[in-house]
């Protein structure tokens, strides 16, 4: 389903931008509703260097690294547990994608909840992934150790940090805490260094489904079962009571996802009701809400493309929206390929640069074996 706006296309946009009747942001936020109405789908052939790993396990989840030019998986495999692995989109704006996997046998894990993908350095990425397991744990890999080059030459560092009936889990990239990850946990809240061991604890009266570091700042956003959302300052102490929630803000089911605006002034929240809102911080009200999402009980993440003025959701009716982030207009809904069922919901990824720098705008669609790419026209 397309709903361009009426009247918008694309020689209205350009006279309007020759005429300075529009800013440069503006002009390049309309062009991107024009273009995300006439993506159109086509099935990307997957390879790999091993020939028994492409195509022969359902995708769960995709991410990308910061400048979107891989993707990291996360499959399910047939004995329970899950496999990760590196896709390299260097080959999208051509006939195949390469793909690069390693089988990760530290774990026999059921579920991965949540991932945080992040750049360390400019030659260096890591992947911070919580796992719910009795007991979880938390684990650092670096991401040479999904790369098909010898076996010999990949570091052999792996961080696991056992914690138990782990929900979610972010890491801080504030100067202040950049050694930092936190985990949302059944009424807790655990911040652990991962140089020096050391760990914070806030108590909470539920269980922390959703978490986000803002970057200005080491104050960290967490969404709850209860429906609250509130922020840590980790540079106090531990502390048993609720005194130290800064900002808290409510909904009326669990918060499943949250997703801080870059300005940090404003705080993207999505719940299992399906209701998906836009908080202003500074008056903890409720701007915008974003209507037709589906969600009942699963943990879904939202998607937030601000150059591109967009923002993506996958409901649990395995359709996949996109609105306007500024004023919250909903521009297209995209049917998952397969048959919708509760095991079969797609995981995407959106960007104007997919490969990197130079790469090829649209969306990316996992769902069961297959990868679809969504390409501007």
């Amino acid at each position: 389903q397309k709903t361009t706006r009426v009247g918008l296309n694309s020689s209205l946009l350009l006279q309007k931008r020759q005429l300075g009747l529009l800013s440069s942001t503006s002009y390049c936020r309309l062009v991107h509703e024009l273009k995300v109405n006439c993506m159109r789908r086509r099935k990307i052939e997957i390879h790999s260097p091993d020939s028994s790993v492409a195509g022969t396990d359902n995708f769960k989840i995709i991410v990308a690294d910061v400048a979107c030019e891989r993707i990291f998986t996360v499959n399910d495999v047939e004995h329970g547990g899950c496999k990760y692995g590196i896709i390299n989109l260097r080959g999208l704006g051509k006939e195949s994608l390469t793909v690069e996997m390693y089988d990760n046998l530290y774990f026999t894990n059921r579920k991965v909840l949540e991932k945080s993908l992040f750049s360390l350095s400019h030659f260096s990425k890591l992947c911070l992934m919580g796992i719910a397991e009795t007991p979880g744990c938390a684990s650092l890999l670096p991401a040479s150790l999904f790369s098909s080059t010898n076996p010999g030459d990949r570091p052999g560092m792996l961080c696991s940090f056992k914690i138990s009936t782990a929900w979610s889990c972010a890491w801080c990239l504030n100067p202040q805490a950049d050694n930092c990850f936190s985990t949302g946990l059944t009424r807790r809240v655990l911040v652990t260094n991962v140089v020096t061991g050391h760990r914070q604890t806030f108590g909470t009266s539920s269980d922390v489904l959703a978490q986000q570091f803002a970057r200005q700042t080491p104050v960290l956003f967490n969404g709850c079962r209860s429906g609250e959302v509130f922020s840590i300052d980790v540079r106090q102490r531990s502390r048993k009571g609720q005194s130290w929630k800064a900002i808290r803000l409510f909904h009326g089911s669990a918060v499943t996802s949250v997703h801080l605006l870059e300005a940090e002034h404003y705080l993207l929240a999505a719940d299992m009701a399906g209701k998906i809102k836009l908080w202003d911080l500074r008056t903890a009200k409720c701007v915008k809400e974003y209507k037709g999402h589906h969600n009942e009980y699963a943990l879904l993440p939202l998607h937030v493309n601000e150059e591109e003025g967009l923002l993506t959701a996958v409901g649990q009716d395995c359709y996949t929206r996109i609105w306007s982030l500024q004023d919250a207009h909903l521009l297209r809904t995209i049917p998952s390929p397969h048959p919708s069922s509760k095991d079969a919901i797609p995981s995407v990824v959106f960007s104007s640069r997919l490969g990197g720098s130079q790469g090829v705008p649209g969306l990316l669609m996992a769902v069961k074996q297959d990868l679809y790419h969504f390409s501007y026209n």
